[in-house]
């Protein structure tokens, strides 16, 4: 890997870690909230380790990996004192015991099955563990997540396992070419967050709205996201 590649990247992660905060800082100040009330994310589904660190240096104190394996494979590569850490992607049963108790939260438990799971394997190494429940907030049959007209049910069952502590909720809304309508989504999200907030279920802490990413992200800090999850925004362009 040149030098000058890699110092060329440093570069480009300053400038957009900078810009990125700035519109954040916006898009909060104009909604009428505290810039502070917003955590940035930083996703690093297939980001180098050399890449991810420098974002960390830069005060990045938030991270989210799509896949279990590729999480383990960088762990110990990452400089990841004093750094919270998320699994935000699709979990399968088969690896809810290879994750759990190696992040801080999991955002997308989607079924009260891998809630049930990620209770049990939490309940055998003696933790707790945090954990957001994903809303398919568009229907679309090519996503994860729970429908929104079975929310509720799906929290009450979720709620009444041990080991586990919902903390909010996290979405990906439909690719929409209009803002009006990326906003009724994530105004959808916002509502249901409110109305089970207010029912104060046990074991239920709706401290996180996840929500917003690198081509939306304003308008989910609009709309009352408190974390967005920047990936491709902060790094750049995905290498698959």
């Amino acid at each position: 890997m040149e030098k000058a590649w890699v110092e060329a990247r440093f570069h480009d992660i300053e400038e957009n870690y900078k810009i990125i905060k700035d519109k954040i800082a916006e898009a909060a100040i104009k909604s009428g909230r505290n810039p502070s009330d917003v955590r940035l994310m930083g996703v690093t589904k297939t980001v180098e380790s050399i890449y991810i660190n420098h974002a960390l240096d830069l005060g990045v104190d938030l991270i989210g990996e799509n896949r279990v394996q590729e999480f383990l494979g960088k762990r110990d590569e990452l400089k990841l004192d004093g750094v919270e850490k998320h699994l935000i992607g699709h979990l399968q049963t088969n690896k809810v015991r290879q994750i759990v108790g190696e992040v801080d939260m999991i955002d997308s438990v989607d079924s009260v099955k891998v809630a049930a799971e990620i209770g049990k394997q939490s309940l055998k190494r003696g933790i707790i563990t945090d954990v957001l429940v994903e809303i398919n907030i568009g229907g679309e049959d090519s996503k994860f997540g729970i429908d929104p007209s079975a929310i509720l049910d799906n929290i009450y069952q979720m709620s009444e396992i041990d080991g586990i502590r919902i903390n909010g909720l996290m979405a990906i809304p439909p690719i929409c070419d209009d803002d009006k309508e990326n906003c009724k989504f994530f105004a959808n999200m916002y509502g249901m967050f409110l109305d089970i907030r207010a029912k104060k279920l046990d074991n239920v802490n709706m401290n996180i709205l996840s929500m917003g990413m690198s081509g939306d992200f304003e308008n989910a800090v609009r709309e009352g996201s408190t974390m967005v999850r920047v990936g491709s925004s902060l790094f750049g362009r995905r290498v698959y």
